[in-house]
């Protein structure tokens, strides 16, 4: 019998754009999951503080995922809770209200690893969920760029997506063929100086954040 799967991307989403979208796309076509998870974030502990409300990017989201091929879900737990954000509490809440046998399988972008031994309790991280690591094509885990414990730790876990969706967590897998550029910090200084956004951001969030006149100056 198959174990449930739950793919599981979190971010600040300030604002939901192209990127995050692609990524969700390839990873629910890879591993198939049962239910999409999005996790906004509070306050992330290694980022400044946010300028647009949750209420919003909640809103955005709901927009963006409007009608998605796999039940969502938005998980507000890292906005509800006080103080900085860390993803190992957000990943033992999971395991709380879902189960120890249920696979998580977290997003990752391949340039979070090169800080990855900095985040709170890192190691825990295998324990409670597995990895997809998302990156640009041709990426390979540099040497020299990486820690070399989260090296080794993700090298001895390399698995496939079909073991993936079959193991509660410790495995990583990584995407070395997406090509998307895109970042919020880009696309809310387009929005600020009035640019093109239409190619990185869906219609209805565009729509939205302009009738509700977010990241505009005046």
């Amino acid at each position: 019998m198959n174990k449930p799967c739950i793919l599981l991307l979190g971010g600040s989403f300030d604002p939901i754009h192209a990127g995050h979208i692609g990524v969700a796309q390839y990873f629910c076509t890879l591993l198939h999951p049962d239910e999409l998870r999005l996790i906004p974030a509070g306050q992330p502990w290694q980022k400044t503080s946010m300028n647009t409300p949750a209420e919003h990017r909640i809103a955005m989201l709901k927009l963006a995922f409007n009608q998605w091929p796999v039940p969502v879900q938005i998980d507000t737990q890292e906005i509800q809770r006080a103080g900085p954000s860390y993803t190992v509490d957000t990943l033992h809440e999971l395991r709380r209200s879902l189960g120890n046998d249920v696979s998580l399988a977290w997003i990752i972008g391949a340039d979070q690893l090169t800080n990855f031994h900095t985040w709170h309790e890192w190691r825990q991280v295998f324990e409670l969920t597995n990895l997809c690591i998302a990156a640009r094509p041709g990426y390979v885990l540099d040497k020299a760029a990486l820690n070399s414990d989260v090296l080794q730790e993700i090298s001895r876990r390399l698995a496939s997506p079909s073991q993936l969706r079959q193991t509660a967590s410790g495995l990583s897998y990584i995407a070395n063929n997406l090509a998307w550029d895109v970042s919020s910090t880009v696309v809310r200084e387009s929005l600020k100086l009035g640019q093109p956004v239409r190619d990185l951001l869906p219609s209805p969030v565009l729509d939205y954040a302009q009738h509700h006149h977010l990241y505009q100056t005046t």
